[in-house]
C-alpha cells in the first residue's frame, strides 16, 4: 500500500501515538516513496511517545525536537543519536516551523500553547497533530479550525478513540438504531489525583527552562507550585483540570455516540477542589451538564480516592 503525505497525516500520526502506547489500530503497508519529515514539540513525556511511535513508521523520520527545557532537549537528542537518529533541537517553536524541510509538526506542549502553535504551524505550511484537548478554550478552537481552512492544512487532534476500529464499529452499530434512540449519556472520569502541595511563596524556575517561552500566551506570574512539570494541568491559566486532561476522551465518546457535532445550548457545572488545600485551582470534583435538548450529557470528574483507607494505602497519608 502506498501512502502519500496527506494520507499519512490522517492515519499515521494517530497510529504512531497508539503504537507508542503499545497498540496498533492500523495495518500500515510498506510506506510511501517520499520521506515524511516531522518536528515534535513538548518532548518530556507525551511528546516523547510521539517521537517513539513516529520513528516506527515506514517512510517517516523525526528530524527536529522542540522544548523550553534545555536539559530535556539535549538528553532526548542524545538518546536518539544513540539509536542512530540525528535531530536538530530548538527551544522556540517559531524557529522549528521556519524550517522548510519539515512537513508535519506534532504538538504535545501544555494546553495553553496548543492554539497558537497550531495556527503558526498552519501559516508556515505544516500539517499538524495536536494533543488533547485540542484547545484551551472554545474561542481558540474556532481560530484553529479557521487557520486550517485558510491555509489548506490538515489538523488532527489527540482524541485517539476516534482511531479505534472497534469503537467506530460499536458507534456505527448504535447509530443504526440497534439500542433505540439514546436520551442521555453519562461520562465518567474517576481518577484519583494527589495533592500538588502548597508553597509559601514564589518558587525558583528550574535551571535550564526558558520560563518566558513556557508561559507564552498565559498570564505572566511567578511560579507558584512545587513541581514545575505536569502540575500545570491543575492551574486554569495553563490547564483544564481532569475534565480536559483525561475526561476529554470520555466526553468525546459521549458526543460521538449521541451524534452531537455542535456545542450544547447551555452548560451548567458545579463542584470544587475538595479534600486538600493546595496550589491547584481546578476542580477535583465536578459535575457538568451539557444541555443538548435531544439528549444531554452528564459528565462527572472525581479526583479523590473513594475512602480514607484507599488514600492511606495508595498515598501513604
Amino acid at each position: 500500500m502506498q501512502m502519500d503525505r496527506r494520507t499519512f497525516v490522517t492515519t499515521g500520526i494517530a497510529a504512531g501515538a497508539a503504537l507508542a502506547l503499545g497498540r496498533s489500530p492500523l495495518a500500515l503497508g510498506a510506506g510511501s516513496a517520499d520521506e515524511i519529515r516531522v518536528g515534535v514539540a513538548g518532548i518530556r513525556s507525551r511528546g516523547w511517545s510521539h517521537v517513539m511511535g513516529l520513528n516506527r513508521l515506514e517512510g517517516v523520520r523525526v528530524v527536529a525536537l522542540c522544548d523550553v527545557d534545555q536539559g530535556i532537549l539535549e538528553n532526548r537528542q542524545r538518546e536518539l543519536a544513540e539509536k542512530g537518529t540525528t535531530t536538530e533541537i530548538f527551544r522556540d517553536f517559531r524557529d522549528l516551523i521556519a524550517r522548510d524541510d519539515i512537513d508535519v509538526v506534532s504538538i504535545a506542549t501544555p494546553n495553553h500553547w496548543h492554539a497558537m502553535q497550531t495556527v503558526w504551524a498552519c501559516a508556515a505550511g505544516k500539517d499538524v497533530y495536536v494533543e488533547k484537548p485540542i484547545s484551551h478554550n472554545v474561542r481558540e478552537g474556532r481560530l484553529m479550525v479557521e487557520a486550517a481552512s485558510r491555509y489548506g492544512r490538515i489538523v488532527q487532534t489527540g482524541t485517539q478513540s476516534r482511531s479505534s476500529s472497534a469503537i467506530r464499529d460499536a458507534i456505527r452499530w448504535m447509530h443504526q438504531g440497534n439500542i433505540g434512540k439514546p436520551t442521555l449519556a453519562r461520562g465518567l472520569c474517576y481518577k484519583p489525583r494527589r495533592s500538588i502541595g502548597k508553597v509559601d511563596g514564589p518558587r525558583d524556575v528550574p535551571k535550564g527552562i526558558d520560563y518566558d517561552l513556557w508561559v507564552g500566551p498565559a498570564p505572566m506570574k511567578p511560579l507558584g507550585r512545587r513541581q514545575f512539570h505536569y502540575d500545570w494541568h491543575w492551574d486554569f491559566d495553563t490547564g483544564n483540570g481532569d475534565l480536559g486532561n483525561q475526561g476529554i476522551h470520555q466526553m468525546d465518546l459521549c458526543r460521538w455516540a449521541l451524534g452531537h457535532e455542535r456545542l450544547p445550548d447551555r452548560v451548567v457545572a458545579y463542584g470544587g477542589r475538595f479534600g486538600y488545600d493546595d496550589d491547584g485551582n481546578t476542580p477535583n470534583t465536578l459535575v457538568s451538564v451539557l444541555d443538548y435538548p435531544e439528549a444531554p450529557i452528564i459528565f462527572e470528574v472525581r479526583g479523590l480516592p473513594n475512602s480514607l483507607q484507599a488514600q492511606k494505602d495508595n498515598w501513604g497519608g
